[in-house]
């Protein structure tokens, strides 16, 4: 399992992925970069290096598979002085089409974005309550696109109305031909796992099989079986943005051998050449699977 650390290291060697700015987030910095000479200068280099970066990548090493934590579109707001930080969650979303795009141009089959978890339905009414709308209104778009949405999560925790929106996008883009979009709305690798168990048990049961029986014979593949994701590839690459380097429970069962590719910007910031210098990391390394 590799990890691809972003930024500076200690003895100064340079890292993949990061877009540091000299500059100290701010108003007064936000202002300048959204001005028009500086914007068009910025936007000019990142396209001369996106392209290059993207004719540097091989043709034959690409992930199947990608798992990406949008993280920091609350950070993202208030460094723009944004006082409502659903302001950043709706950046986000809006980002989440181009993402998709990019991995079909990049031959990818699966993204498993996790727009939900567990841990944030606990948060307070004023924020959850405009996230969940802002959630369902994404699916719904990411439906009338074409793109096959697939929910992955514990349904049963959502409100009926958000579960509703999810269960209908699924059903309505099943048939959808191409890159098959795992949308991860009140989702939790350790409750993933144990309501795989639990289906797992039931499914026994019914069948009249005892603990005892089961117990001879269970392994990896009866519990992989019963997940969200079952019928798909482990992802080969999981994205965070946002400067985090920790899973946070995210695709815990199959992420046993991805490769991580950790990068600083905001996910509402991320750029295409981000894209690309993960998937260029990606192809760079050996994979080994324990051996």
């Amino acid at each position: 399992m590799g990890v691809r650390r972003s930024g500076m290291s200690r003895g100064g060697a340079r890292r993949e992925g990061v877009r540091r700015n000299p500059f100290d987030g701010g108003a007064v910095t936000s202002a300048i970069r959204r001005s028009g000479p500086y914007a068009a200068v910025r936007d000019a280099v990142y396209r001369m290096y996106e392209r290059r970066v993207e004719a540097s990548l091989p043709t034959d090493v690409t992930p199947r598979h990608i798992g990406v934590i949008l993280d920091g579109n609350r950070r993202w707001a208030r460094s723009m002085g944004l006082a409502d930080v659903n302001t950043g969650h709706q950046r986000g979303a809006q980002k989440i089409s181009e993402l998709l795009q990019w991995s079909t141009e990049a031959g990818v089959e699966h993204v498993t974005l996790w727009l939900l978890s567990t841990d944030n339905l606990g948060r307070p009414a004023r924020e959850l309550d405009p996230l969940l709308e802002i959630i369902e209104n994404t699916v719904r778009e990411l439906a009338d696109d074409g793109w096959h949405v697939k929910p992955v999560g514990a349904l049963d925790l959502l409100p009926d109305k958000t579960a509703r929106v999810l269960k209908d996008a699924g059903e309505a883009t099943s048939d959808a031909p191409g890159l098959i979009v795992n949308v991860a709305v009140g989702y939790g690798g350790r409750r993933e796992i144990a309501d795989a168990v639990r289906s797992l048990l039931i499914e026994q049961a019914s069948r009249g099989t005892s603990i005892e029986e089961l117990a001879e014979v269970l392994d990896v593949e009866h519990i992989a079986e019963h997940l969200y994701t079952r019928g798909q590839p482990d992802p080969d690459l999981v994205i965070r943005t946002s400067g985090e380097q920790r899973l946070s429970g995210f695709m815990l069962w199959q992420s046993a051998h991805s490769e991580f590719y950790f990068c600083e910007v905001h996910w509402p910031d991320f750029r295409k050449v981000d894209f690309l210098r993960a998937i260029r990391s990606y192809a760079a390394r050996h994979r080994r699977y324990g051996t």
